[in-house]
């Protein structure tokens, strides 16, 4: 993990919000990492394409979520994950 992380900075779920309000993360090389607390059923945008949404959370505050929206490839892979994932 420590080769893995070299050079990124550690951002936690629950500090994402503030951390786009007072840095470029574009800029950063950044990672962060959140157990799927919630997978809703995969729905159809109006153009048949289908997608799936994640809720998303880092274990220190259960009230902030993220919503992770896979499409294309990434929905592919990966929409059978189960919930309780990290």
């Amino acid at each position: 993990m420590d080769r893995k992380m070299a050079n990124r900075k550690l951002i936690r779920l629950s500090q994402l919000k503030s951390k786009l309000a007072t840095e470029n993360l574009e800029e950063i090389d950044w990672v962060t990492f959140g157990v799927i607390m919630k997978k809703v059923t995969p729905q159809s945008t109006n153009n048949g394409r289908t997608f799936s949404i994640w809720r998303l959370n880092d274990l220190r505050d259960l009230n902030q979520c993220v919503s992770l929206f896979l499409f294309g490839d990434v929905h592919k892979e990966h929409w059978k994950t189960e919930q309780g994932t990290v």
